[in-house]
């Protein structure tokens, strides 16, 4: 297969199911709806209840889905006994039916052909798919071994690929949740307590007195149990605290705005320290037990006084004295969040260790009200051959970041571009789960790094933008269509939720477990995968722990009791914090061995020129990344985003409310559709905001294909974090254009 000129297809209706000319898909297509609920209106109509947890973001809420005698899916509702949702699903969740039911869904096969000299996309059936991807991989291990072919991958079904790719013995793994999203707050917290934040965040939100959120959208970004503890505190009295360029949900229901100056959060930080430490309001006690180098860290936050802070965050020195006395008061029932999406500025894994010290220095971590101690119960794995040891994997690719601890999909990316001497060179890549091109900065980078490669797979439900850069498509069903593996996260009390089929898969999709079994066993890996269903894997595990599938299937979710020990620090106990020291490191010994600052410090980042705006982005509330924005029922609530533009700013531009306008970056970066202009006084005069996710490009998303404009499209400046390889995103500034930059716009 010649890839050399591999160009971007735009999935036709050739390419996508070909409905247009065959009868075959028009069964396909749902009756009428209105039809269909005529139907469905019997009195008396038993609906068959299945067990799942969402796939819509990576809450993974359990629920219970309902279908009537036809196969079709009624409603989606949360499972009660479950921690992550209380019985209560977000409007992504209730809305995960519209994955089901999306007609623009991808329906079978698809590799990459030439007609009349120009690529397109043909249908294929599974067999002969799947024998060319198998092909590729063992064509990529013969002459360069298992190692240059690479995983990139998100969500659930990324394990069944996981395995499938430690068994071929490869270990170049990369999933963007890692470096462009949450990984520099696990260094920063591991660093300091010597624990990962994880996910669910083991925040003790429905018993805290104060609740402090830095750039952390609770109430928009939706993770569902935080938002229902939130608004408990609320009721509660709690004190909230919000630190945010932008009146964000959140802010709104806070006592304390703080209206920062973008980048300059680290300032606040230090500046919330010297107030703490020399107003004697820290709590002592508990520094003093369970610290280490608290008097080096007194020593360093000595000249950061709230008046030196106002030059630089703008937000005046009372404010920063009283919201630092609020804490205090609260403590050690106080939350200062990690928060989610924390690659900003490239120095993201200091300012998450900044957090984690005030934390610390509140008597936090370890108290009702701050972060509780929290628990999981391990799934079995299922018996299997040992993995061979691959030559190099992420680990290597990722060897200049002291403190990594996952792959990074940048290094990927930056690996598969062909230079001299290349050590860890990569080939050929396995997406799944994850649109690339709408979550990673830098275009230009991974359209190079695609151009080189020998070859090329994705996986995806959606015909998205990177699955037209694919030799191989295959379609994914959606996770109301398959079983998965057991959700055992970390919480309060260990639980485990099962994802079973609600109905069959529509079309000619297949679940992830299957396809990574049917390439395993091409590979001559079957030993791998000993089992015909993923169902006989989940009976064994459950099995082993004491349940069983059929039970499984009847209460959806299963609570356990503690087995590590108390939720809280106990009167009376010394705890050991898994540090070298064995305390909280206030002042880290490991850091400086690596030559790295032992303390966080305040470094001055770029500020827009003349006429640019700092760009700056979210979660919408009824989407998750851009993987949400063309499903049938989210997008009726919002189908495009908006520029939050400050009322100076838009007298200064001539803008008015609905205005469409485009945008231009500092790199002459042009967005490619326009977005509409929202006027408010809920933004910074320097600083714009958009939703991330939207300005699809593919036509095929019908709901989605030109609404909005991308705010990834616009990110071509990142900043590296030194000590763990995060991608800083939030250094672009952008200029407002009245008039179409693009003379002809690319559809």
């Amino acid at each position: 297969m010649d890839n050399s000129r591999r160009s971007f297809i735009k999935i036709s209706a050739l390419g996508a199911s070909g409905i247009a000319f065959t009868t075959t898909a028009l069964s396909a297509i749902p009756s009428d709806i209105t039809s269909t609920a005529a139907k469905n209106k019997k009195i008396g109509v038993a609906l068959k209840r299945s067990a799942t947890y969402c796939e819509v973001c990576f809450w993974k809420c359990a629920a219970w889905v309902y279908s009537d005698e036809n196969g079709n899916i009624q409603k989606i509702i949360g499972n009660e006994n479950d921690p992550h949702c209380y019985g209560r699903l977000c409007p992504r969740g209730t809305g995960g039916v519209g994955m089901y039911t999306d007609t623009d869904r991808l329906k079978t096969p698809l590799i990459r052909t030439q007609i009349d000299g120009k690529d397109t996309f043909r249908e294929a059936s599974w067999e002969e798919a799947l024998d060319l991807v198998a092909k590729n991989m063992e064509n990529i291990k013969s002459k360069y071994g298992p190692e240059s072919m690479a995983l990139i991958k998100h969500g659930s079904p990324g394990s069944h690929l996981e395995h499938l790719f430690k068994a071929f013995g490869s270990d170049t793994i990369a999933e963007p949740a890692y470096a462009q999203c949450r990984g520099p707050r696990e260094t920063g917290f591991g660093l300091t307590f010597g624990s990962w934040v994880g996910s669910p965040e083991p925040t003790d939100i429905r018993d805290t007195k104060c609740l402090v959120l830095i750039g952390s959208h609770i109430g928009e970004n939706m993770h569902n149990s935080q938002v229902q503890e939130m608004s408990d505190a609320i009721d509660n009295g709690a004190t909230i605290i919000t630190v945010d360029p932008r009146c964000s949900t959140a802010a709104s229901k806070s006592q304390h705005w703080l209206a920062i100056k973008p980048a300059t959060d680290m300032a606040l930080l230090l500046a919330w320290m010297h107030v703490l430490i020399y107003e004697d309001i820290y709590n002592k006690d508990y520094v003093e037990k369970y610290g280490s180098g608290f008097e080096a860290l007194k020593k360093h936050v000595k000249p950061f006084s709230p008046e030196w802070a106002y030059g630089i965050t703008t937000i005046k020195p009372e404010d920063i004295r009283k919201t630092a006395r609020a804490m205090a008061a609260a403590a050690p029932s106080t939350i200062v969040h990690p928060g989610r999406h924390v690659t900003w500025y490239g120095d993201d894994s200091q300012r998450e260790r900044a957090i984690a010290i005030l934390n610390g220095l509140l008597g936090s971590w370890g108290n009702r009200g701050g972060f509780y101690f929290k628990e999981k119960i391990a799934v079995p794995k299922f018996p299997h051959p040992p993995y061979p040891h691959p030559k190099w994997g992420w680990k290597e690719l990722v060897e200049k970041y002291p403190y990594a601890e996952m792959g990074s999909t940048m290094e990927v990316i930056k690996a598969s571009i062909p230079v001299d001497d290349q050590k860890y060179p990569v080939k050929g890549w396995f997406v799944a789960g994850t649109n690339l091109v709408a979550s990673v900065p830098k275009r230009e980078v991974i359209e190079e790094a695609i151009q080189s490669l020998d070859f090329m797979v994705v996986m995806d439900t959606m015909p998205m933008e990177i699955t037209g850069y694919a030799d191989v498509i295959l379609p994914e069903c959606t996770y109301l269509e398959r079983y998965d593996g057991i959700r055992s996260a970390t919480n309060r009390e260990p639980s485990i939720a099962l994802r079973s089929p609600a109905v069959p898969p529509k079309y000619d999709s297949k679940p992830a477990w299957w396809m990574a079994k049917e390439i395993g066993n091409r590979l001559g890996l079957a030993d791998y995968f000993n089992y015909n269903d993923y169902e006989e894997v989940i009976d064994w595990q459950l099995k082993e722990m004491g349940s069983s599938l059929e039970e499984m299937k009847k209460i959806g979710v299963k609570n356990f009791k503690r087995k590590s020990g108390a939720l809280y620090m106990q009167k009376g106990k010394t705890h050991e914090f898994p540090t070298p020291s064995g305390k909280i490191e206030f002042y880290s010994e490991e850091l400086a061995s690596h030559g790295l600052d032992p303390m966080p410090v305040y470094t001055s980042h770029d500020s827009p020129q003349q006429g640019f705006y700092r760009l700056n982005y979210g979660r919408s509330p009824m989407h998750t990344f851009s993987r949400t924005i063309n499903n049938p029922n989210l997008s009726d609530l919002t189908n495009e985003n908006m520029l939050w533009v400050n009322p100076k700013v838009a007298r200064i531009e001539g803008l008015k409310n609905n205005q469409e306008v485009w945008l231009q970056n500092q790199d002459g970066v042009n967005s490619t559709f326009p977005i509409k202009v929202r006027v408010t006084e809920r933004i910074r005069w320097d600083s714009v905001y958009m939703y991330h996710g939207f300005g699809h490009a593919n036509k095929k998303l019908s709901r989605a294909h030109g609404k909005g404009a991308s705010d990834t499209e616009l990110i071509s400046k990142i900043t590296i974090d030194p000590l763990m390889g995060g991608t800083g995103m939030r250094g672009n500034f952008v200029k407002i254009l009245l008039d179409n930059p693009i003379k002809e716009t690319i559809l």
